[in-house]
This record gives C-alpha cells, sequence and structure tokens, in this order.
C-alpha cells in the first residue's frame, strides 16, 4: 500500500460516456449519453503492526474514497474517530486503480474478531445485510444532545441548496446525494454516490478527518428515502436532525425515536412531515 492518495476534492471515473438509441415520441436519435460510475471498493483496517484485515467490499461512485472507508468503519461501529492515523491506497505499480483498496490505519489494534462477526456485505442500493440489532446500535450511540432546533424555512430551502451543489447528478442523472447542513442552512458538505450509505459515509467520514465529530449541532439531508441504515449511521456520528426528499421506513421512524434522533420525511415544496423528535422543528410561524 501506498499513502498517495487522489485528490479528494477531485472525483475521478465518476461519470462515463456511452453511445444510446434515444426515442423521444416518434423520433429516435443516436447519441452519446453520460453514465454515473460504479467500481468496487475493498475496505481494509489495521492497527500498528497488524496485518490488514479486508472488513467490506462495496460498490461505489469513484471519487472520495479515503471518507468513505473511514466514515464506513466509524458509521459501522468498528473503529473510534480519534483512532485513525491516516489512509493508505494500493501501490500503482501493481494496480490499475490504487484507489480500488483503500486502507485505514488505525492507532489502536483493530479487532478483526469483529468482521466475522457481523457478515459484511455491502451493495450500493441495499447497504449493510445482516445488520446489528437496533438494540446493539442504541448501545454503541453516544447519547444526542436536545438541540439545535431548526426553523420551517430553514427545512424547505435544504433540497433547493443540496441539488444546487450536485455536479454528477448534473452530468448524470443517476447518483443519490447526502448533505451535511448548519442549523441556518449553510450547506457544510456534499457527497454523491451510486449508493445514498457511500455518500452519508463520504459525507461522515470526511468530518471523521477533519476531526469534527460528534456532529451534534448539524442537520443531514438525504436525496432519496430515509432507511433504517441512514438513521443509524446519522445517529453514530451524533446527528441530531435527519431530513429525507422521499418517505422514512417505519424501523428508520422507529430508530429515530429510540436514538433520540428528529426525522424529517418528504421534504418537497413548502411542505414536510416530522415522524420523531418534533421539538427540534420551530413551527412558530405556521398556522395551527
Amino acid at each position: 500500500m501506498t499513502a498517495g492518495p487522489p485528490d479528494p476534492d477531485t472525483p475521478v471515473r465518476h461519470a462515463t460516456v456511452t453511445r444510446i438509441a434515444a426515442v423521444r415520441g416518434m423520433r429516435v436519435e443516436a447519441r452519446n449519453d453520460r453514465l454515473v460510475g460504479e467500481e468496487p471498493m475493498e475496505i481494509r483496517a489495521a492497527g500498528p503492526g497488524q496485518a490488514p484485515t479486508s472488513v467490506a467490499v462495496t460498490m461505489r461512485t469513484p471519487g472520495h474514497e479515503a471518507e468513505l472507508a473511514v466514515g464506513f468503519l466509524f458509521t459501522e461501529g468498528l473503529i473510534e474517530a480519534p483512532e485513525v492515523l491516516g489512509v493508505d491506497f494500493a501501490d500503482p505499480a501493481e494496480a490499475a486503480q490504487p484507489d480500488d483498496v483503500v486502507l485505514v490505519r488505525l492507532a489502536a489494534p483493530f479487532d478483526a474478531s469483529r468482521v466475522a462477526e457481523r457478515h459484511f456485505v455491502a451493495t450500493a442500493s441495499c447497504g449493510i445485510c445482516g445488520k446489528a440489532t437496533l438494540d446493539e446500535v442504541e448501545i454503541r450511540c453516544r447519547p444526542i444532545p436536545p438541540g439545535p432546533v431548526v426553523a420551517r424555512s430553514v427545512i424547505v430551502r435544504l433540497p433547493d441548496t443540496l441539488r444546487a451543489a450536485q455536479p454528477v447528478f448534473d452530468h448524470t442523472g443517476g447518483v443519490h446525494a447526502a448533505g451535511l447542513f448548519a442549523p441556518d442552512g449553510a450547506l457544510l458538505s456534499i457527497r454523491e454516490d451510486v449508493g445514498r450509505h457511500n455518500a452519508l459515509d463520504k459525507v461522515i467520514g470526511g468530518q471523521v478527518l477533519s476531526g469534527r465529530t460528534p456532529l451534534n449541532g448539524d442537520v443531514l439531508l438525504v436525496s432519496g428515502r430515509a432507511s433504517f441504515e441512514i438513521v443509524q449511521k446519522a445517529a453514530v456520528a451524533g446527528i441530531p436532525i435527519v431530513c429525507a426528499v422521499s418517505a422514512p421506513s417505519d424501523l428508520a421512524v422507529a430508530a429515530a425515536e429510540r436514538l433520540g434522533v428528529t426525522l424529517v420525511g418528504f421534504v418537497r415544496g413548502d411542505g414536510f412531515n416530522v415522524y420523531a423528535h418534533p421539538e427540534r422543528v420551530d413551527l412558530a410561524d405556521v398556522t395551527r
């Protein structure tokens, strides 16, 4: 492995070009189209003097690989934020795509037995299969403090702010996005990926690497639905408010209730639904 990562702010291979037949009504046109990139990435971890442990292989959109690897290990409860020393990539002399293998170097020994217990199988669409129970997630999540309180007017503006900052979606129309916001609606970080869980892991991993966790004062918006995995990853990172453009699942709502997360769904136009812990949403300006 080598410590020569790509520029984290410049996603590589995030889109490719293919030839298509575009049918529009009674007309057909041969033209180029751009597709979102999707490639496997192996996540490894090792403490001092340890041989690397292969933790998972996830299908992801190339770009921000260090963030994805760190975010995945952190949100799955396999490492603590202060343990991360750095990230290495495969040797370019031995690998065609060095960023397809990522090694997270840790200050403390990595417990490989926890990987065998969890049976990780990661995909772009479903996150982690064989997920630990909600009871286990609740045990390892630190309590989330009461604040902040976010105004209705801020929440309804989040989707437009997120959409305006999605360059890969502009090129392909085929990626999810996760955005981290301040309580006043200022965008702090955005990441895109073919997998919604990957996009969130990239956002959280970036904050871990920047030393900002726990994220007790931030607001999360995801571009799709709010699943159980989205809520539990946010809770592990200490995010108190999770918003989604689409619907939450019933397990996502149950997790939000138990983990102390405010869960907001269907954020569209001038409306949204609050499913859990509404005390963090300021509705003083609405008619009841």
